[in-house]
């Protein structure tokens, strides 16, 4: 049997190829999901990447996927699909100070495995420095009666519930930082 090939840490292509815009090119994805058509409340999250010692990560890419403001996605096997051209996905890098934003609207609740509504949430995968694989969480909205039966937020032991939850910040704004070790850690899940 061969030997496997080690993970390793991604290249110096990374930047360069998925956040473009830092080497004066233009990107296809950014961390604005917001179109004219689009409808639903609009909102601004806003946040840090920071690392174990709780230093910026200057470097890292977070993605995020979500539903539209009535819980239907962009994607094929959404039979409800958007009557918009929001399509759900963005992405952002971390500027020096390891902030990030994205402008989107807040999604809807979506049907959960046994069809159990979902709180209203966002998927986010976090791609950085020294991470050899992508790291995915979920954010959750502060405030929202439906966090209390959602059946992700469920399984996350109480005393880490609020790593997933984004704080209101204002009128339209939310702020959530993610913690990629140590104190704090941000609960991230088995892909």
């Amino acid at each position: 049997m061969a030997d496997l090939t080690p993970s390793q840490t991604v290249g110096p292509y990374f930047a360069y190829a998925l956040t473009p815009r830092d080497y004066g090119r233009v990107e296809f994805v950014t961390g604005n999901l917001v179109t004219p058509s689009t409808t639903g409340e609009r909102i601004r999250i806003e946040g840090r990447v920071r690392d174990g010692d709780g230093a910026p990560v200057p470097d890292a890419m977070i993605e995020i996927w979500q539903a539209d403001a009535e819980g239907r996605y962009a994607h094929p096997a959404d039979e409800r699909r958007p009557n918009s051209d929001f399509v759900g996905f963005g992405r952002a890098a971390t500027g020096a100070d390891g902030a990030f934003f994205f402008e989107t609207i807040k999604p809807g609740p979506v049907p959960g495995p046994d069809g159990a509504a979902q709180a209203p949430h966002i998927s986010v995968g976090v791609f950085a420095r020294g991470v050899l694989k992508r790291l995915h969480t979920r954010l959750y909205f502060d405030g929202e009666a439906a966090n209390a039966a959602d059946p992700v937020l469920a399984l996350v032991p109480a005393e880490r519930r609020a790593t997933l939850v984004a704080r209101k910040a204002g009128e339209g704004r939310y702020t959530w930082d993610i913690v990629l070790q140590g104190e704090g850690e941000t609960v991230f899940f088995e892909a």
